[in-house]
């Protein structure tokens, strides 16, 4: 059996406050900075600005500054060059989204269709 990618969402204070999302995918977690969080609205996108990769065990870290605010695994349900439409399986169920590549940044959009398969 296959075990499922993890995903992390990261409360973090420093230098001011802001979450990190990060997705396993290839041996490390992907990651992106979230200036105002995950948007709850599929009407309001929010920046997310791409960071490096972190080590697999930055999953369970936390600090003084960085707290989990949310974590489970992750699916990945559509991807081209540009966007990835994924779902996130967390603490209080799950969660659709897409990430759209704008060239230097991305979007993080909550898409309108919360049914997961």
């Amino acid at each position: 059996m296959t075990s499922r990618p993890v995903f992390v969402v990261h409360d973090h204070r420093v230098p001011r406050p802001h979450v990190d999302l990060r997705l396993e995918e290839g041996g490390v977690l992907r990651s992106w900075a979230v200036p105002k969080g995950l948007p709850t609205s599929p009407r309001r996108d929010r920046l997310a600005v791409p960071v490096p990769d972190h080590d697999l065990d930055h999953a369970t870290y936390t600090d003084s500054e960085k707290s989990i605010a949310d974590t489970g695994w992750w699916e990945l349900e559509d991807r081209d060059e540009r966007r990835f439409v994924f779902v996130l399986h967390g603490r209080d169920g799950a969660r659709r989204y897409a990430l759209i590549d704008t060239g230097d940044n991305a979007l993080l959009h909550l898409t309108k269709d919360q049914r997961t398969p």
